[in-house]
């Protein structure tokens, strides 16, 4: 299958980003929920994109440093956070440029389900962590690889792509799938301890009419999973 090329669709991603509902008003406040408190604390945003979650946790007083594997996306990133931004284009699934525990934390936001393999890039983001620093994270919740392709096997580990329209282009997205025990066996295995799991409702603030008209009366549904992990 093809992957998905940030590069070729990043303007219209980051504008869509900042307001859609699966983006500005689940996904993001979320990730702002479980991190909490990162006044003073050293965060490394894995596949920042162009920055919004980094610039939300900079104004809560966090330090923060980004990478990306998309060009394009470190560039507005930069455009968002100052050219004297901690910004770099690298590529999780290969050695990270960062000193052995270096951070506090780091998020990773919709990034592993990118990648088939979790065990070196697990790895690596554990090496940048100290010792019970966390990793928040979240990716496409298993139960969607089914819903989405109905003749599907929940247990295999597979490669789906489907369509989203950002900004008036339709994108096709290709991710992998596992199931939610292979997830938390890859997080155990690289040396995490799996301190929360989390499926949040949508922000209190939502526009009521960013909400499809079966979602009108419920505050929650089912896109995303997220994890806090606790670098052991």
């Amino acid at each position: 299958m093809p992957k998905t090329d940030y590069d070729e669709f990043a303007e219209a991603y980051s504008a869509d980003n900042e307001v859609n509902l699966l983006n500005g008003h689940y996904e993001r406040p979320a990730m702002l929920s479980l991190a909490g408190d990162v006044d003073g604390r050293r965060i490394l945003d894995a596949g920042c994109g162009s920055g919004p979650l980094s610039a939300a946790l900079r104004d809560r007083g966090a330090i923060m440093t980004g990478f990306d594997l998309s060009t394009a996306m470190i560039e507005l990133a930069r455009r968002r956070l100052g050219e004297d931004a901690d910004l770099t284009v690298a590529d999780l699934a290969k050695p990270l440029p960062y000193a052995d525990a270096a951070f506090d934390d780091v998020v990773a936001s919709l990034v592993l389900h990118y990648l088939e393999d979790w065990t070196e890039p697990l790895a690596e983001l554990r090496r940048v962590l100290k010792t019970g620093g966390r990793l928040i994270l979240s990716v496409n919740h298993p139960i969607l690889y089914t819903a989405l392709n109905r003749d599907a096997y929940y247990f295999d580990v597979a490669e789906f792509s489907y369509d989203a329209e950002h900004a008036g282009r339709t994108v096709v997205y290709t991710n992998w799938h596992r199931p939610l025990q292979a997830m938390t066996d890859a997080f155990t295995a690289a040396g995490f301890r799996i301190s929360v799991v989390s499926e949040p409702p949508i922000a209190p603030d939502t526009p009521s009419e960013l909400l499809p008209q079966d979602l009108k009366h419920t505050t929650r549904f089912i896109s995303f999973i997220f994890f806090v992990l606790e670098a052991c």
